[in-house]
């Protein structure tokens, strides 16, 4: 991602990901993975990817290449309201004409998304339209489509992923699953820490050494029958090649500890 320090090779973040017992992925920010076809190659399957797109502007229409999506044989479009703005530390505040025009293309898109086969879902995100939980209910109130949960960005944003699973849970179609030092974050909501420089200073955590409560989550959204995919994401900054394992060691962490989490939901 431009502008967030050192990063790794697609090859080396695969073959980790593969040794700690992942078996698929989303694609990762645009242009990270070189073809799609070093995934099987790799024996990882593609569940789909991130698309950040205008959908606020009326005189703008949004478009998504989602033959993509089909050709890799993914199943997930996960969008993201974007500002038009780099980077991910100020927004545009929306008029209701803007928010119209939101509403609206999520809906196009995602009608568009399933006469692909495909389904799309609006992840609320730090940085985007929606962000703060006033956004996400207007989303959940105005239009259809469905929530990616990414408990981080969630947090982040003011908005208990536990609570949103429990009140909303039927609208959540994925998950992404990543762990926030909320002392950190309360610094973000302040206005007092960028996310950029939030992201740096370490505040997101090894699922578990967090302020998520994944437990509740999981169970939330198991009596609402959820079964889509939880995607493991573990944020990293690093300022030069890291020394020993790297950013391995924090993502085998978390997987345990996932997997723990859902083996003891399902047995409930």
């Amino acid at each position: 991602m431009p502008g967030w320090g050192y990063q790794l090779p697609a090859d080396r973040v695969l073959r980790e990901m593969r040794e700690v017992g992942l078996t698929a992925t989303e694609f990762g920010p645009d242009g990270f993975l070189p073809t799609d076809e070093i995934l099987r190659d790799l024996g990882l399957s593609a569940i789909g990817g991130f698309v950040p797109v205008i959908l606020h502007d009326p005189g703008h229409e949004p478009a998504v290449d989602f033959e993509r999506f089909v050709a890799a044989g993914a199943d997930t479009v996960v969008l993201a309201a974007a500002t038009g703005q780099d980077g991910y530390d100020s927004r545009p505040v929306l008029d209701a004409r803007g928010w119209q025009s939101l509403l609206t293309n999520l809906d196009k898109l995602a009608a568009a998304a399933r006469e692909r086969g495909l389904r799309a879902v609006l992840h609320p995100h730090v940085g985007t339209m929606v962000e703060q939980t006033a956004e996400v209910e207007r989303v959940l109130d105005g239009c259809g489509i469905g929530l990616c949960l990414d408990t981080g960005h969630l947090l982040i944003g003011g908005t208990d992923p536990v609570v949103l699973a429990q009140r909303a849970g039927d609208r959540i179609a994925h998950v992404h699953a990543k762990d926030v030092d909320d002392s950190v974050a309360a610094e973000v909501r302040a206005g007092r820490l960028g996310y950029t420089e939030a992201v740096g200073a370490g505040m997101y955590k090894p699922i578990g050494d967090g302020d998520v409560d994944f437990a509740a989550v999981a169970a939330a959204l198991q009596r609402h029958d959820y079964d889509g995919w939880w995607v493991l994401e573990q944020d990293t900054i690093l300022t030069g090649e890291p020394a020993g394992e790297g950013p391995i060691a924090d993502v085998r962490l978390s997987a345990g500890r996932l997997r723990e989490i859902l083996a003891a939901q399902a047995k409930r």
